[in-house]
């Protein structure tokens, strides 16, 4: 099991790494606005294609992979079988900073699949919320990493 865990933390670390960059990149342009959106380079395009990959990348697989191993690492009791009552409890074991705040970065990553090429203004409000959330979605992977340390080095 710690082996898996290890694993899918190198994968989050990946996606973690390449999110960081994005945002550094990005940062020149921001807030994001519909008149810098019309003027970016295509490599800036680029970045941003790669911020909003990996901020989607990152949280699918904390929540598909990460989360379920945390929850069988501590074996946690009981059948949680929505994935809301897997977040609660995770922030009860002090996993995760806030179920409420992941549900927010969901909504999120959820709107990156609506693309609203007619509406530049608000593709430049979903970008500028996301790149806000990243820095809360990469230290609900620093607490989680921290969190699952204590078990991974028993072993």
């Amino acid at each position: 099991m710690n082996e898996s865990l290890v694993e899918i933390i190198k994968v989050c670390d990946r996606h973690a790494d390449r999110l960081r960059w994005a945002m550094t990149e990005l940062q020149k342009h921001r807030p994001l606005s519909e008149q810098t959106l019309a003027q970016l380079s295509d490599i800036d395009l680029a970045i941003l294609d790669q911020f909003s990959t990996r901020f989607a990348k990152l949280q699918d697989a904390m929540g598909a992979k990460l989360f379920p191993a945390v929850l069988e690492l501590t074996k946690e009791p009981g059948d949680l079988k929505a994935f809301i009552d897997k977040l609660y409890r995770l922030e009860k074991i002090g996993a995760i900073p806030s179920a409420d705040n992941w549900l927010l970065m969901r909504e999120i990553r959820n709107a990156f699949s609506h693309d609203y090429p007619d509406d530049p203004s608000m593709q430049a409000e979903v970008l500028n919320k996301a790149l806000e959330l990243s820095i809360q979605l990469l230290d609900v992977l620093k607490t989680v990493v921290d969190f699952v340390k204590p078990y991974i080095n028993k072993s």
